[in-house]
């Protein structure tokens, strides 16, 4: 659903990414699971839809390119870019959902961050 053509799975999505279960309007990232490959708008989204379990992003593939998707403009970063992007699209400029870091350990191999970053929840 981003405009520049990736397609995002999810439910009741927006043309920005935002799906049933998180849906502010800074909820413009959708992120490309590694146990699929395929843009999800969210873990909850995946879990219904996909059929198996989801899988998390080793440390050393988070250079990896294209596993956020910026719902906003459909720019692609890899999972250190958005880590580093303090929560703002580095290309249009959209702000991102701060309360993602909650979830960052249901994609991301978050093993040396500090617990309460990579356990809490909204």
């Amino acid at each position: 659903m981003a405009e520049q053509g990736s397609q995002v799975h999810g439910v009741d999505l927006d043309s920005q990414t935002r799906c049933a279960h998180y849906h502010s309007a800074l909820d413009v990232i959708a992120i490309r699971m590694k146990c699929c490959g395929v843009y999800y708008a969210c873990k909850d989204c995946h879990d219904a839809l996909a059929g198996h379990a989801s899988q998390v992003w080793s440390r050393s593939e988070w250079d990896q390119p294209a596993v956020v998707l910026c719902g906003a403009c459909g720019t692609e970063l890899s999972i250190r870019q958005y880590l580093d992007c303090a929560n703002q699209c580095p290309n249009c400029k959209a702000a991102f959902n701060p309360k993602c870091s909650n979830h960052y350990h249901f994609y991301f191999a978050m093993d040396d961050m500090p617990v309460q970053e990579a356990s809490s929840s909204i």
